[in-house]
């Protein structure tokens, strides 16, 4: 882990080198778009979800976008499933009526089929839909899923309906794959099969035309041999198809990637305190600092505290087992009671041990980037599962507060 300074911090809420403050965050008018990364498991979309809630709550218009498949945040919302378009959330109890809250999931193949329609005439669309390339590139092809969820966002951002997206981002790494978009599809778009491909629609008239015809003939009889000739053919039709598409789906792209580094974004990398997770969160931050992004701060999930904090695990294992070897000297009544209060006094041992780990550990994340602003949530005894648990998650996330009204 190397050490970095954070940007954007002070115009979006969490100055440098202090605590977290989300509602600071989410109750400037100026912050349009929060995202959400961190590795798997670390309570990503729940943390998502609850920051959507209590920005509605707030008085905002709000929209939860996630990209991860998984149905939790349908479920905690209270909604039966999750679409391309955004669905109300009922129940959310808004400052004076002026907040809403809304929620969707990313369907990548109807977000092409939408961008295609959007972008070519009616034939060229059809064409294009029905290109059996085409269907399996917008049903799974390897980028396809991060360079859509750009073009979600950039639409949803564009339309001006929203004053706040919270954007919860799939897991592990993969979650920042979505920065390399422009550059991927730059990198496919400027490839040379794609092209040589391109070229007979680019090039007018018979003579020019018979002059490709031999060089062309050769490539494809090669390329053919690659990947099929059924398929080479799909691939020609689709990139003459496609052609006066392909600036557009650049363009659109570049506008979201510096959308995402201007003021009004926020990165939010949410981390459980143990060492995986805050090693992915370590890349994470210093991913966005390498790009420039804004990063707001550290949300640090599920951190464990204790009732008696006063109690250390020392004393604690030395009275369970007093206690375990006194009871066999006790009436039976006396003795299963000792026995209880024995195996209290060490399930509060291994907590207070669970604890010293996670503050070391938080301890070497911090002694590294002592500027990124953290948050720490507490550990639920239960998973969040309605919308009143994800209220529970927003006061802790503001630190123990409650919604204005």
């Amino acid at each position: 882990m190397s050490s970095t300074t954070t940007s954007g911090g002070d115009s979006n809420g969490g100055s440098v080198g202090s605590g977290l403050d989300v509602d600071r965050l989410i109750d400037n008018p100026d912050t349009r778009i929060i995202v959400c990364c961190g590795s798997g498991g670390v309570g990503k979309t729940t943390t998502a979800a609850a920051i959507g809630l209590r920005a509605a709550e707030r008085g905002r218009r709000t929209v939860v976008l996630t990209i991860d498949p998984a149905r939790r945040l349908a479920q905690s919302m209270g909604l039966t499933e999750l679409d391309n378009t955004p669905r109300p959330v009922k129940g959310a109890a808004t400052a004076a009526g002026r907040g809403e809250l809304h929620a969707m999931m990313l369907d990548m193949k109807r977000t092409f089929d939408e961008v295609v329609l959007a972008h070519a005439d009616p034939e060229r669309a059809r064409a294009i839909l029905e290109n059996p390339f085409y269907q399996s590139l917008s049903a799974g092809f390897a980028g396809t899923q991060e360079y859509m969820a750009m073009e979600k966002l950039g639409q949803l951002r564009a339309t001006g309906e929203w004053d706040l997206i919270v954007v919860d981002t799939p897991p592990s790494r993969s979650a920042l794959d979505f920065l390399d978009a422009p550059g991927r599809l730059g990198s496919f778009l400027d490839g040379k099969i794609i092209r040589v491909l391109m070229t007979p629609a680019k090039v007018g008239g018979r003579s020019a035309m018979k002059f490709l015809n031999v060089g062309m003939g050769l490539l494809t009889g090669t390329l053919g041999k690659i990947f099929g000739a059924q398929l080479l053919t799909d691939l020609q039709t689709f990139v003459a198809a496609m052609d006066s598409m392909f600036g557009g789906f650049r363009e659109r792209a570049e506008g979201t990637y510096q959308l995402l580094k201007a003021q009004g974004t926020a990165f939010l990398v949410v981390a459980a305190p143990e060492r995986d997770a805050l090693r992915e969160a370590a890349y994470f931050v210093d991913r966005l600092a390498a790009d420039q992004m804004p990063l707001a701060g550290l949300v640090l999930n599920r951190v464990h505290g204790t009732g008696a904090p006063q109690l250390t695990a020392e004393r604690a294992q030395a009275a369970a087992q007093a206690l375990e070897e006194n009871g066999a000297e006790h009436e039976p009544r006396q003795a299963e009671a000792e026995a209880l209060a024995a195996g209290l006094l060490r399930l509060h041992a291994e907590r207070v041990e669970v604890m010293g780990r996670e503050r070391r550990t938080k301890d070497r994340f911090v002694s590294v980037y002592p500027d990124v602003p953290m948050v720490e949530v507490p550990a639920l005894a239960g998973d969040v599962h309605d919308l009143e648990g994800l209220r529970l998650i927003g006061r802790q996330l503001a630190g123990g507060s409650t919604p204005r009204g």
